[in-house]
């Protein structure tokens, strides 16, 4: 797998990584956020996965799958959704300011964690929020150790290439409906771009095209795998037929404002000395 090395500077992707970016569909940044900064944000999921909210969506074992909306409802969160070291760069690709079309901290739990079937996800804001173009995409911040274990998200290099495609609607393989591919689309771009799973330490970052067909296996280890994915849409490109909860696709496309730089630092150092 293709590393791109060094941290992920704020406002400024290299030629190099943009060009990467085009011909793969994704970056993975292994070193962007600190442990002091990662540390917050997994005790602050780990106190949202216990509360009861409706945006808290769960396994059919009852352990947490993805908690929507966080950042509206939680400072560390809010935080990190406004970040320049994620905000920017997308600024940077889409070349406008950007809106939070959705923000998820998926959980794969130890020994519960479920598929995440093949899939794109422009796929379903075109066919489930009326998103005119794939001009969103994810960005995405380890909290979690990922290993190639615990049930690592895989790309197929390239298949952002291959524009939106057909997908069926599967309400029944897991807990979340999903727009899925079936085997022979996944074989065909297989056999051209290959599969890859980044995998790395808690503050890696992955950026990946809104096309890019990704998916996930179970986990079945003693080692959980939380990541949080901020979906960063162009504002002109906003939804607009949406059919699903507005703590799943938001509606408020109020262009972000980045925090400064150290707000997280700064939030978490403020809470550490409140606790001591």
């Amino acid at each position: 797998m293709k590393l791109t090395p060094g941290k992920l500077t704020p406002g400024k992707l290299t030629q190099g990584q943009l060009a990467e970016f085009d011909e793969q569909g994704y970056l993975f940044l292994p070193d962007c956020f600190s442990d002091e900064e990662v540390a917050v944000l997994r005790r602050e999921a780990e106190a949202i996965y216990a509360t009861d909210r409706q945006e808290v969506w769960r396994e059919t074992s009852g352990a947490p799958r993805t908690a929507f909306a966080a950042h509206t409802y939680n400072e560390a969160f809010g935080i990190l959704g406004a970040h320049p070291r994620l905000i920017e760069p997308v600024e940077q690709l889409f070349g406008e300011k950007l809106y939070m079309h959705q923000y998820k901290v998926n959980a794969k739990a130890a020994f519960d964690g479920e598929v995440w079937q093949w899939h794109q996800d422009y796929g379903t804001w075109a066919r489930d929020d009326g998103m005119p173009e794939p001009r969103a995409m994810n960005i995405a911040v380890f909290l979690d150790e990922v290993m190639a274990i615990n049930g690592p998200l895989m790309l197929i290099p390239k298949s952002h290439r291959h524009g939106t495609l057909a997908a069926g609607h599967d309400r029944q393989t897991t807990s979340y409906p999903l727009w899925t591919l079936d085997k022979e689309t996944v074989t065909r771009l297989v056999e051209d771009g290959g599969v890859v799973a980044p995998t790395g330490k808690p503050g890696a970052v992955l950026m990946f095209h809104g096309n890019l067909v990704h998916g996930s296996a179970g986990n079945i280890t003693p080692f959980p795998r939380k990541i949080v994915y901020l979906t960063l849409c162009a504002v002109s490109n906003h939804i607009r037929k949406p059919t699903r909860p507005d703590w799943i696709a938001h509606r408020d496309f109020t262009p972000i404002q980045a925090v400064p730089d150290d707000a997280l630092l700064a939030y978490a150092r403020s809470h550490r000395a409140a606790a001591e």
